[in-house]
């Protein structure tokens, strides 16, 4: 695209650049760009300095171009973190930890930058891209590669005034789809009710040794009869239970929302036995102290700790709780403490309760419950099936009952013949 001096021409990864002559000499500059509007506006401001006869006023133009004209609030990268995290735009995380990982993700990135990238503005899509090219041969999951990539978008977007050629981590291509790990057949599993009452057994033996053991059992049975979370277990406070009307409320730390929930006879009869050890507002009060344990940095150090012993008792019933897959540098857990959520949502479906009211057990946000309630199509897709095969069933559900009932009523064979009959009017 010819210009009034010089032509602005397109590279084949999408930034536009600006070749001209000065002095008989050509040359050519990076607009730092994909966008051509703004590649013209730029190239604009440079043409009353590249017409000028002032050699000097030309020098001083060649320099600056190599900059691409400064913005007015020009950042050092030096000063990227102390100017976002007073940002009164910044993310506000609801831990610490989350704090830390928005530093470290944004530390990490400034050290992949060439020395010659000095200030903010100077950032471009294609050392984001770059950026995201190295993540991908870390062997990070889709989910963790994503939310660096996430947090890199939010501190440019919070520090705009400094990128006035925009956002560089707005690109598509710096994101990881899911379906990059579709062939990974790993995810977390539920526990059967065999593994459960082998959970109970463990840890009522005292042969098996795990520190605070009589805490850690109280928070095996919350989490196995009322779906929370491991936090929401450990920290429950006596507060929230009422023993009498046998009810617990529990407003959810990830959530922020609040549930109520019935108290089961096993888990009444633990948190009986657990009134002989109150000393404090907290049911399990050496394990939630534990796992409030913070280190210099104010980061949670505690729910690692508790975590670890939850997994020994896994171990104990001679489950493995994290496996290699490939193309991961980290294991990935199959059986936890979040497995007893899994599992009270897969009971609660086995016994058909309406999805509603598990979903006011375990929070209305929660995506477990599409997991284990997807059966209740089953049926209706098996009949579209038939109807395309045509081995549709020729009587209707309410026939088919009506023959079973009687039969039932009529027939005097032993029962385990009868009930067969049934069974097959039934399949009919």
């Amino acid at each position: 695209m010819k210009q009034e001096v010089g032509t602005i021409y397109q590279k084949p990864n999408g930034t536009y650049h600006y070749r001209y002559q000065i002095n008989g000499e050509r040359k050519s500059i990076s607009l730092k760009t994909k966008n051509l509007e703004e590649a013209k506006r730029k190239v604009k401001e440079l043409l009353p300095v590249l017409k000028a006869t002032n050699m000097e006023v030309v020098s001083a133009h060649v320099a600056h171009a190599r900059n691409l004209i400064k913005p007015a609030n020009v950042l050092p990268l030096t000063e990227v973190w102390n100017t976002y995290s007073r940002h009164p735009n910044r993310a506000t995380p609801a831990t610490i930890n989350e704090q830390l990982n928005y530093e470290a993700d944004l530390r990490d990135f400034l050290a992949s930058l060439p020395e010659s990238c000095q200030y903010l503005h100077e950032v471009t899509p294609e050392l984001a891209d770059a950026y995201a090219q190295k993540l991908r041969e870390c062997q990070l999951a889709v989910d963790t590669h994503n939310r660096k990539i996430k947090r890199l978008r939010k501190i440019f977007s919070t520090l705009a005034e400094y990128c006035p050629d925009g956002n560089p981590f707005n690109s598509p291509v710096l994101w990881r789809k899911d379906r990059e790990e579709q062939e990974h057949n790993t995810r977390r599993l539920a526990f059967t009710r065999e593994q459960e009452q082998a959970l109970l057994d463990v840890l009522a033996d005292s042969t098996h040794k795990v520190m605070n053991k009589p805490e850690i059992r109280v928070i095996y049975h919350l989490g196995m009869f009322t779906g929370q979370r491991l936090k929401d277990c450990v920290l429950l406070q006596w507060s929230k239970v009422d023993l009498e009307r046998r009810r617990i409320w529990v407003k959810q730390f990830k959530t922020g929302k609040e549930v109520t929930i019935p108290i089961a006879d096993q888990l009444l009869t633990v948190l009986r036995e657990a009134q002989t050890w109150k000393r404090d507002e907290y049911i399990c009060p050496n394990c939630a102290a534990r796992y409030k344990q913070t280190d210099a940095s104010g980061k949670n150090v505690g729910g690692n700790k508790v975590g670890l012993d939850i997994l020994r008792v896994i171990r104990w019933i001679g489950l493995e709780p994290s496996v290699a897959v490939p193309g991961r540098k980290k294991k990935v857990t199959v059986y936890g403490f979040h497995s007893l959520r899994h599992s009270f949502a897969s009971h609660c479906a086995e016994a058909g309760v309406p999805k509603a009211v598990l979903l006011s057990i375990l929070g209305t946000d929660s995506d477990i419950a599409d997991k284990y309630y997807t059966h209740i199509g089953d049926e209706a897709q098996e009949k579209a099936i038939a109807a395309v095969a045509g081995t549709a069933p020729t009587a209707t559900d309410r026939q088919r009952i009506e023959k079973a009932l009687a039969l039932i009523e009529s027939s005097s064979a032993p029962a385990e013949e009868v009930l067969k009959q049934v069974s097959d009017i039934l399949k009919s």
